[in-house]
């Protein structure tokens, strides 16, 4: 077994005959490399058990790497709650020598978004990035990606594109997670199914739609869905939506938000009187929500921890640019489901 404590990039690049910088690009998975050295310098790597050390790389590091946050903008208090984590996670990330900056952007237009992560060229290291999945958006990422940022997906991937990773739950499971909650709530009953989400543009919430319709195809026949209402994550604008949901079916057994807006839903189902026969189920413990399940308008929430997808985010991000390992298990998001009797 080699020595790999003392196989440093020199020795690398000694025994692939090429310069230290030939040996950093492929390394750090940049352009500018012909295919067969790619292979070569990879295959002395393997060979000399070459493995980066993080700290000599930080310290190494000339100047900070920036990491850009870019992030929905408008009133999405989960999004909020992420923004906090981001800030609070900022003397962390000093100490790593590096520093975060917050933008928003519209996550619901693809030209706005795409134009604003063109902007970023030139800006920053690294940008993490919430956003619809979209041509435009995904040619904007690979464009970073081409010019040596590493991007991270954060809650909704674009697995299209070339991200470096995804931050995220599983949200196909997530949306079967809450047919079964909705189903065995609901009970036996015969009626409708309302179904809230942002955007089917957002493949978090198109996710989650596919895996909630499989299991209420498969398991609740008796509970009909309706067509999904888009409300663009906005409360004053699913609010009249679901009032005339409401209005206009006296059969609706469930309401599934899949994601924000969830303000102007709990204002809908107070003041039809109705909301303690109809079941609710909803993503991110937000201080609404929490207020939402103690007071009965809510029946469940599912949940993905804000703090610990900012941490993996940074931990991803910085990894990528030093070329440290990455632990798998430690970077997986789990899902939560809260009811009124386990809020933390």
């Amino acid at each position: 077994m080699p020595d790999t404590s003392r196989t440093s990039l020199h020795d690398v690049a000694q025994a692939a005959g090429v310069s230290l910088a030939t040996v950093d690009r492929v390394l750090h998975g940049r352009a500018g490399v012909r295919a067969r050295t790619v292979e070569h310098v990879q295959a002395v790597v393997e060979r000399l058990g070459y493995r980066p050390d993080p700290a000599a790389a930080r310290l190494a590091r000339k100047s900070r790497a920036r990491l850009i946050f870019l992030l929905p903008a408008g009133t999405n208090t989960f999004v909020d709650m992420i923004e906090t984590q981001v800030r609070a996670l900022m003397p962390w990330l000093a100490e790593q020598r590096a520093t975060a900056a917050i933008q928003r952007a519209d996550a619901f237009s693809p030209e706005a978004l795409a134009r604003h992560l063109s902007g970023l060229r030139g800006r920053c290291d690294a940008v993490v990035v919430m956003g619809l999945d979209h041509p435009l958006v995904r040619a904007a990422i690979d464009d970073l990606v081409a010019h040596d940022i590493v991007v991270v997906t954060l809650v909704s991937d674009l697995p299209g594109s070339r991200r470096s990773r995804f931050v995220g739950i599983d949200n196909v499971t997530a949306g079967r997670t809450a047919a079964s909650l909705l189903g065995r709530f609901a009970g036996p009953r015969a009626g409708s199914v309302g179904i809230v989400m942002g955007s089917r543009a957002l493949r978090d919430h198109a996710e989650r739609l596919f895996g909630f319709e499989q299991v209420m195809a498969a398991e609740y026949g008796h509970l009909r869905l309706l067509p999904a209402i888009e409300g663009h994550d906005s409360s004053a604008r699913t609010e009249p939506l679901v009032t005339k949901l409401l209005q206009r079916e006296a059969a609706l057994m469930g309401l599934y938000s899949i994601g924000a807006g969830n303000r102007g839903i709990q204002a809908a189902l107070e003041r039809s009187g109705r909301a303690s026969r109809i079941v609710w189920i909803c993503h991110e413990l937000t201080p609404h929500a929490r207020k939402a399940l103690l007071t009965g308008v809510a029946d469940a929430v599912i949940n993905q921890d804000a703090g610990h997808e900012v941490r993996s985010a940074c931990r991803l991000a910085l990894a990528a640019l030093s070329g440290e390992r990455v632990l798998p298990d430690q970077e997986r998001i789990r899902l939560d489901i809260f009811l009124r009797d386990n809020m933390p």
